[in-house]
């Protein structure tokens, strides 16, 4: 007797040909010659992997039958929610694309395809009169978003006619396995069952459905899920790529739209400006309903936030007034930063929202056991979870779909109600800029950096944010009270001057971009581009608390509260910003390339790998142009070269100059060096992000793995240069990596696991063992041996715990809160040919990363103990009896960097040894401003335990260096401000030692 739950093969195979072989099926559902009765079978197979009735409603315990379109089991072979199954993309994609082929009520639709070229679609369903006439709904949603010249009776008249939209979307998070699955069964519902709730929806609302989001990661863990279940007796596999760049933080790219996956969301976003989108996540026990904890983000329109409330309560209360356990809201997440795939309607007008249900990381039937904190009854959670259930995949189908058809139907009862909110918060979006301000951001024409404010302004327009350029100079006023990050002086009014001016003209060149506030997305620029403050009173943050982008950037942006900047006369850009480059100047003897620490520059240099480059040491002018440290200079260039200079410079918006002056700055050689870019094997997340940005750059890389590294002898032979990302846990997990248990486990494509290996990915046939002890000793040989080893974060423990740097230790502050900052440093050695091209100061990202602490062990602080008893008061000098009076002596007065390298004189004769020589000492480039100038965006607690510590260290060790980032140089793709310290490095690894002062180990007494 077959299992009912999993039918065999060839009875899927004829059910489909049947279905396919029913007359007239498309119009015939139409027109209501189609047969529908409860697939007796497919329900009772609910039934059976349902554990609890209260893990179950009316809307999902049963599914129909059509004569004309095929239930999912017909397809896949198995119901939706089977134990231990689970479907690849191709058939996911496939499945939909029958129903489209089936049932007049749904199309499918492209949204283009991932970095591996696998498929994103979204299916539209609604009744046959609306998909006959999709078109003129998407026109009527795309005329509310943009309500500029409408009236409002034009306005209302759309909303009438109008229907809202309602797009959900599953697995952006690949282990979060159940939501594809569920998606797919939830659109044959939608499109064949008669029930007045389902053609309620059908009628008044149009639902899009995006099965699986992260399509590359979705095929891994399929893949790792299935061969576990073939293979009980090995180790399971890590998901070691959820995606193809990134993991969890695949999540975390709606602000910089790098991946493909945010990208095609976006694009298809405004496609549709469906009302609510909707994400389905796998987490938490049973169903939580996204409202948050708040601080909810502050440039938002608040009907956004009345707006979650509204549809999460209306939820709970009817899945809880059924008999589910454990649905609740509130007490998780925040709804602060703007970086979750759910902006691309949520910084759009429009409603983004989410679901976390309990998912078991794959279809398994589990007995789990939850923490008190997690079925504590709380306000928000006066129904909580058991403290102990079995659990399976179907359990979660159930709340996943009957939640979300509660919320659509919730849409579709109000339809009229949500799409005129839709209106006014764009409405009101547009009235932003002579209501609550700001008129306009602007950013100068004249930006010396205007290769990465052309990119910072291209984020903008993906974004769907209008951008304008000035036509002629002109003068407006900026507040003198705004962060100097984003325009202001960063000190308000003169506190010493009683009538000291609220603002100052500031002059703007022709050419000068303006954001003008006055549109519809003026809210999502303003987010961006703003500073923010998240109170310490406030709970936790759930992720990043500052973001400014300007600052981040390293472009200037300045915040315009004037609205005569509205009146400038100024043109939309209707194209990407692109910086003129090419060769300027007639000579062709001497070519200069001025370091503005632009991108594109590293960019230039690998692209010519070739063509020999020198870099200027100090700042020099030629023929009246200023250049900075670190200007590249190329000689003697020859025709052909000369040729792919131009064609570079022109494709990548390089101004070169030519001059036939003859340079006499002093110089060394700029190189394209071999770059190896380390991973492990258990998380590849931070790593990610430093791929995909040298990836855009097209800067070359290996990507090998920790036990390559173990395993190769001699890698000074193979690389010049090795980048380690930030890494998860310490110096000993390092060590280890994955545990030596086991067989061997390889990671290649295979007829099992035919997705685990992509262009760009590694492989190996062993995985398991880390770095190991060798591992160490192998980049501690690589940088004696003259390489150049960069860290980042935690992966610092590498070196500094490793054994490779003297007077430079690693500090966990347990005082210190900073969960995702814009913090500003000091450029404290200019003269480092890591800073070139840097100016006094520079925006950093910083997110509690381990402190670096430089020391020789002998203090230095020279804190006053205080007065010792005695006469007078507490301020008072001490009077000595018996002897003349002579005055105290001063406490002495040293910088950061006097203190780091102190030595008392009576040391220095017997405890040499601990000194390293001057060569060896670490040298600071960047250190954290002082406490009260530390923080620039975000949450700031603890403040002195990271000023004044140093950012960025550059430390010799044998014949190569060490270089240490505190701060994350390449976090998100947001950081391109602080890229070109690491391609600085980088360029001129074999000449780290230029300009190095001499450190003078005493202390100055004022």
């Amino acid at each position: 007797m077959s299992n009912p739950v999993i039918r065999p093969f060839w009875s899927a195979v004829l059910a489909v040909a049947i279905a396919f072989t029913a007359s007239g099926t498309c119009a015939g559902q139409a027109g209501g010659a189609c047969q529908t009765k409860d697939d007796a079978g497919y329900t009772a197979a609910i039934r059976k992997a349902t554990t609890e009735t209260y893990f179950s409603t009316e809307l999902t315990d049963h599914l129909p039958w059509s004569s004309c379109v095929p239930a999912p089991d017909t397809y896949l072979g198995h119901i939706i929610g089977a134990p231990d199954v689970l479907d690849h993309v191709a058939q996911i994609n496939g499945y939909l694309r029958l129903l489209a082929s089936r049932s007049p009520r749904v199309r499918v639709f492209s949204m283009g395809l991932s970095e591996e070229g696998r498929e994103m679609i979204v299916a539209a369903i609604a009744d046959e009169a609306t998909i006959g006439d999709l078109d003129r709904y998407r026109r009527i949603t795309a005329r509310l978003a943009d309500p500029r010249g409408l009236s409002e009776t034009e306005a209302e008249s759309l909303i009438q006619q109008g229907k809202p939209i309602y797009w959900a979307d599953g697995s952006i998070h690949s282990p979060e396995s159940g939501s594809p699955e569920m998606l797919m069964e939830l659109a044959y519902r939608l499109a064949v069952e008669e029930t007045p709730l389902i053609q309620t929806i059908r009628k008044n609302s149009i639902v899009l459905l995006t099965p699986v989001i992260e399509t590359d990661g979705r095929d891994r863990f399929v893949d790792v899920y299935m061969y576990a279940k073939h293979h009980p007796e090995a180790m399971p596999y890590p998901l070691v790529w959820w995606g193809h760049y990134v993991s969890h933080d695949n999540n975390r790219d709606g602000i910089t739209l790098s991946l493909a996956l945010s990208k095609n969301v976006t694009k298809t976003y405004f496609d549709w400006h469906a009302t609510v989108m909707h994400d389905l996540h796998e987490s938490i026990p049973y169903l939580y309903i996204s409202t948050g904890t708040g601080p909810y983000n502050a440039w938002l329109d608040p009907i956004v936030s009345s707006e979650w409330q509204r549809l999460a309560y209306y939820e709970v209360e009817e899945l809880t007034r059924r008999g589910v356990v454990g649905v609740w809201t509130h007490g998780f997440y925040d709804g602060w930063a703007p970086n979750y795939l759910i902006w691309a309607a949520t910084g759009h007008n429009a409603i983004g929202r989410f679901y976390e249900t309990f998912g078991n990381r794959g279809a398994d039937t589990q007995e789990r056991t939850l923490e008190p904190n997690s079925t504590s009854r709380e306000w928000y959670r006066p129904n909580p979870p058991l403290a102990k259930v079995k659990w399976s995949a179907r359990d979660n189908i159930n709340l996943q779909q009957s939640g979300l058809l509660l919320g659509l139907y919730n849409v579709a009862s109000h339809g009229q109600e949500y799409l005129r909110n839709f209106y006014l918060k764009s409405r009101r979006a547009v009235e932003k800029a002579r209501t609550e301000g700001p008129a306009a951001w602007v950013l100068p024409g004249d930006d010396p950096r205007p290769g990465d404010q052309a990119r910072l302004l291209n984020v903008l327009r993906a974004q769907g944010i209008e951008i304008s350029r000035a036509e002629k100079a002109f003068s407006t006023e900026v507040l003198n009270g705004e962060s100097a990050a984003i325009g202001g002086s960063g000190k308000g009014a003169d506190s010493k001057a009683k009538e000291a001016p609220a603002s100052t003209a500031v002059k703007f060149p022709a050419g000068s971009y303006i954001i003008r506030m006055d549109q519809p997305y003026s809210r999502l620029a303003d987010t961006l581009l703003d500073t923010q403050y998240f109170s310490t009173k406030d709970p936790r943050p759930y992720d990043d608390t500052g973001w400014t982008l300007g600052a981040l950037a390293n472009v200037k942006t300045v915040r315009v509260m004037d609205t005569s900047v509205l009146d400038v006369p100024m043109a939309k850009l209707a194209d990407e910003v692109r910086t003129a480059g090419g060769i300027r100047g007639g000579s062709r003897v001497t070519l200069v390339v001025n370091n503005n620490t632009d991108s594109a520059l590293a960019t230039f240099r690998f692209r010519l790998a070739s063509v020999a480059m020198g870099a200027a040491e100090e700042p020099f002018e030629v023929d009246g142009h200023k250049f900075n440290r670190g200007s590249f200079i190329i000689t003697a260039a020859s025709g052909d070269d000369m040729a792919r200079i131009a064609e570079a410079a022109r494709d990548l918006g390089v101004p070169v100059f030519a001059t036939d002056t003859k340079l006499t700055v002093a110089r060394h050689a700029l190189e394209a060096p071999r770059i190896a870019l380390l991973h492990n094997w258990t998380n590849t997340q931070a790593d990610g992000w430093f791929r995909i940005t040298l990836d855009q750059l097209k800067i070359p890389y290996t990507y090998v793995a920790d036990t390559r590294v173990r395993g190769t002898a001699n890698l000074r032979d193979l690389f010049d240069v090795i980048v380690a990302p930030p890494f998860t846990g310490d110096l000993a997990s390092a060590i280890q990596g994955l545990p030596m248990q086991g067989n061997a486990m390889s990671w290649k494509s295979t007829p099992e696991t035919p997705s685990f290996g992509a262009p760009g990915l590694d492989s190996s046939d062993d995985i398991r063992g880390g770095f190991g002890y060798s591992g160490i000793a192998a980049l501690e040989r690589f940088v004696r041996d003259g390489g150049l080893l960069v860290t980042a974060g935690e992966s610092a423990a590498l070196a500094v715990e490793g054994g490779m740097t003297r007077a430079v230790s690693l500090r966990r502050s347990q005082k210190l809160v900073c969960p995702g900052d814009v913090l500003l440093t000091d450029v404290e050695d200019a003269r480092s040919p890591i800073a070139y091209g840097y100016g006094e100061k520079l925006y950093v990202y910083y997110s509690e990363n381990p402190i670096l602490n430089i020391s020789l062990g002998f203090g230095g602080s020279a804190a006053n103990p205080g007065r010792s008893s005695g006469r007078g008061s507490a301020s008072d000098p001490d009077v000595i009896q018996g002897r003349a009076y002579t005055p105290p002596e001063k406490t002495p007065k040293r910088t950061p960097r006097e203190k780091e390298l102190y030595v008392p004189e009576e040391m220095r004769a017997y405890m040499s040894w601990r000194i390293p020589p001057e060569r060896e000492l670490p040298r600071v480039i960047l250190r954290f401003a002082s406490a009260g100038d530390l923080l620039v965006s975000g949450l700031l607690d603890g403040a002195s335990d990271l000023a004044e510590k140093p950012a960025v260290v550059d430390v010799p060790h044998g014949q190569g260096h060490i270089v240490l980032f505190s701060n994350n140089p390449m976090w998100r793709n947001e950081t391109s401000g602080s890229y070109f310290l690491l391609f600085n490095a980088i360029m001129n690894y074999r000449h780290l030692d230029v300009g190095r002062a001499v450190d003078v180990g005493t202390a100055k007494t004022e």
